[in-house]
């Protein structure tokens, strides 16, 4: 099972489920732990070949998606979780999208940072060339060019230094693996805007996340379920850039979620 945290809250019962992106872990939510306990009970999970999800690797034709969202949905098992709200960064939004594919009936809303919906030009092309030399260079050498064009400005510093950091417990062979599944991000994502199950859905964006938030732009103008809000001097890992304003944006959406809930529930009770 993978390794996991849990914060829990005295009287919600309402869980909170936290998902990283690539060569991250569970501790690069530490600034939204104390914000969120407030509320809900919290549950951190690192997902396979990161942090101290280690152990054996499925064989690289079963290693997609899929697989990691049945994997973040057994912790929910084991803890007894039937439904949560979901808050994921980067690679870790996917995941949530495809939680909610899979398995709707735990979701119960979603905050998706930095998420990754598809790919543009530049996008392509930065794969095509990893694809090239992953097998020869050594892949944080990859994974600090990937991180400087993703958050090339001053203030994006901090943020890719902490996911620098932690990429370098991941390891060559799971970096390859875990690249080799971003090439089915876009097929899943077809899947995904197809499917018929529906929650709510918040994108929290930076305003200088170029190389994604266009594209996130265009999926939320086609979308009535899917809201997006920019947070204002902020690159692609927004949660670290400017987590006081991602905290109160997602905690607010939660709480809108929640209202709006008691609301269709006393509604379909008085309409018995």
């Amino acid at each position: 099972m993978l390794h996991y945290k849990t914060y829990p809250h005295r009287t919600s019962r309402e869980w909170v489920v936290f998902l990283h992106g690539l060569g991250g872990s569970s501790s690069i939510w530490f600034k939204q732990i104390k914000a969120f306990r407030e509320h809900y009970n919290l549950l951190l999970v690192d997902l396979r070949g990161h942090g101290k999800s280690k152990g054996r690797l499925p064989d690289l034709d079963s290693y997609d998606f899929k697989h990691l969202s049945r994997e973040v949905l057994e912790v929910l098992d084991h803890q007894n979780i039937s439904k949560a709200h979901f808050v994921g960064i980067s690679l870790g939004s996917v995941v949530i999208n495809t939680i909610n594919l899979l398995s709707p009936q735990h979701v119960q809303s979603m905050v998706l940072g930095g998420a990754i919906t598809r790919f543009n030009l530049r996008s392509r092309l930065l794969i095509h060339l990893g694809d090239a030399f992953k097998k020869v260079l050594p892949y944080m050498w990859l994974y600090k060019l990937f991180a400087g064009i993703l958050m090339p400005r001053k203030n994006h510093a901090h943020s890719r230094r902490l996911f620098t950091k932690e990429a370098t417990e991941m390891g060559q062979k799971e970096f390859i693996r875990w690249f080799q599944i971003t090439k089915k991000v876009e097929p899943l994502h077809q899947e995904v805007s197809l499917s018929a199950a529906s929650r709510p859905k918040l994108y929290l964006m930076g305003s200088e996340d170029y190389m994604f938030l266009p594209l996130v732009k265009e999926d939320t103008d086609e979308s009535k379920n899917e809201t997006l809000s920019t947070i204002e001097g902020s690159g692609h890992v927004c949660n670290m850039d400017k987590p006081k304003e991602f905290n109160k944006k997602a905690l607010a959406f939660f709480q809108l979620h929640a209202e709006r809930e008691e609301v269709s529930d006393g509604a379909s009770l008085s309409g018995r």
